[in-house]
């Protein structure tokens, strides 16, 4: 089994580019607002425990399954150690299960990711950025905020991607996944 850790800023493409990758590999994808959509819809507002606890339910679940591989779309804010820690968690629980970790990083700067934040696809699957003057506002509240972007060699591990997908379309970022890990 594998586990494709795809991370990168709000609205990088990382939703879209890991949908592209379930059309060429045998991965499944759980993009983050898997999780965030219903507990938002349920509660109301946001909340962080709820989130928290569907992802637990599928990592764990998951990885049990003899599924070739599960690709988690996130935001890693690497200024959080929260966050390192986090990851470290969820790698934690697949690598227990025998599973083998990639890391790939989407980057692209504010004024693409402003223009994909209104996207069809993104909107149709994430009911929460549909306002799209407060999806913009929170976009760059969060990157004044948090460093989503790793530095040179903040992840030194074997098993590391990094794509400037500014003019790269998301299936060329997904076959460029592939090849690369050999998937």
């Amino acid at each position: 089994m594998k586990l494709l850790l795809l991370f990168g800023d709000s609205s990088v493409g990382k939703m879209t580019v890991g949908q592209e990758l379930t059309k060429i590999t045998p991965f499944r994808l759980f993009h983050n607002h898997m999780s965030i959509e219903p507990v938002l819809e349920v509660f109301g507002g946001f909340n962080g425990a709820a989130v928290a606890g569907i992802r637990e339910v599928i990592f764990r679940e998951f990885a049990k399954t003899d599924n070739y591989g599960l690709i988690f779309t996130f935001m890693w804010a690497f200024n959080q150690q929260a966050d390192w820690d986090y990851v470290a968690h969820v790698r934690g629980i697949f690598e227990e299960a025998g599973a083998e970790v990639y890391y790939v990083e989407l980057d692209a700067p504010m004024e693409v990711r402003l223009a994909r934040n209104a996207t069809e696809n993104r909107l149709a699957n994430k009911a929460s950025k549909r306002d799209i003057e407060a999806s913009n506002a929170r976009l760059i509240r969060e990157s004044e905020r948090y460093r989503c972007e790793s530095l040179p060699g903040e992840i030194s591990d074997p098993h590391y991607l990094r794509i400037v997908n500014t003019d790269v379309s998301a299936q060329e970022a997904a076959q460029r996944i592939k090849e690369h890990f050999g998937f």
